[in-house]
Order: structure tokens, then sequence, then C-alpha cells
């Protein structure tokens, strides 16, 4: 195996394990020592990839992102476009190792320390969306794209957060499609409310739902 192809390997090999230990423990309760044993790998190959546990952490903050999102060019729906990118984000932190430790650390970081360019990104990506449907007409006119913006990634948050303390996620779901049930009325514009999905147009893996 080339060299360069064995270290990518090691290195998925960490962030993996330490995905695992991360989203079960957190940064305070993760160990280098069990991410070593989890993921079968030396010291030496851990320090080669990442320098500490802070660096290791980081990397893994990345991959919030790091799934294949819903394409805005693939929906005539700018609006439906966004439902079905709060489903897929959803469905990989039920089933994305990487995506849900990703999750936990940007939650308790922004407890400890607040850190806010995770959450700003968000804002971005729904704003964009949001500008979108609002200029094709999904969206009322006197709703501020921003304004929109900020509050459903908020909602979001809120939303998967308490689906994870009181059902391990079992139920994201229904509460994102709850979510997008009582926007809305309150969001879309009245002669195309008909046209939205609230429970998205992406199907959910069923070891995921």
């Amino acid at each position: 195996m080339p060299r360069q192809d064995r270290a990518e390997r090691t290195r998925n090999a960490i962030l993996d394990a330490a995905a695992a230990v991360f989203d079960q423990r957190g940064f305070a309760g993760a160990s280098l020592s069990e991410i070593l044993a989890k993921a079968g790998v030396t010291k030496g190959a851990l320090y080669f990839h990442f320098s500490s546990k802070e660096e290791l952490a980081s990397a893994l903050v990345s991959e919030q992102w790091n799934f294949e999102f819903p394409q805005a060019a693939d929906y005539s729906s700018k609006l439906q476009a966004l439902i079905d990118v709060s489903h897929v984000f959803g469905q990989n932190l039920c089933s994305n190792i990487r995506v849900s430790a990703s999750n936990r650390l940007v939650t308790e970081a922004n407890v400890s320390s607040p850190a806010p360019a995770v959450y700003e990104r968000w804002i971005e990506i729904v704003h964009e969306l949001i500008v979108a449907a609002q200029e094709a007409g999904d969206i009322r006119k006197e709703w501020d794209p921003m304004t929109i913006a900020t509050w459903l990634t908020g909602a979001f948050l809120g939303v998967q957060t308490m689906s994870g303390v009181l059902t391990n996620r079992a139920d994201l779901r229904d509460r994102i499609t709850d979510m997008w049930r009582i926007a809305l009325p309150g969001l879309a514009a009245p002669r195309r409310l008909s046209r939205f999905i609230p429970a998205g147009t992406i199907q959910w893996d069923s070891s995921a739902a």
C-alpha cells in the first residue's frame, strides 16, 4: 500500500475513534489513551497527525459539514431545499459519528468559552437559501432574511438538543418536521404554502429515523 494511502487510513481511523469517544464522553472526559486503544494505532502515529487532544477535537469540529448537502440548484423551491438541508443534517446527527461528535464538541465549547464560528457559518448557509427563496416568492416579503436565518438556526439547535437529551435523537425527524409545520405558515407566501413538505423530500435511512 502506498505510504500516502496508509497515512490517510491511519488518520481516518484516529478521527473515527476520537469521534466515538468524544461523542460518548465529551471533550473533558475523553482521553488520548482510550482513543489510541480504539483506533489501534501507536502514540507516535497519533502525534504524527495531531499534536494534541485540542487539535484532534478541532479537526472533528470541521466535520460538521462533512456530508452531502442537498444542492439548491436541483430544487425549483429554495425553501424546500432549506427544509431538506435541515432533515439531511438531522439524519447525519443520527447516523454519522463524526457529525454527532462535532455537534457535541461545538455545544460544549460554547458553554465554557463562546466560539461562534460554527453557528455563524450555519446562519450564513441558511441566509443564502432564505434570500433565494424570498426572491423566488416562496417567503413573505415583509420578513428580513437575516432575522429568519438567525431564528431558524437557533430553533434547529434547540430542537436537536432537546431530542438528544430526551430520546437520544430517536424522535429527531418528527421534531424537525414539527418545527417546519409551526414555522411555515408564518414564513411562506400564503398562495405557495401547500407546496412545501415539512417532513422533507429526503428519505431518512431507517436506522436513523
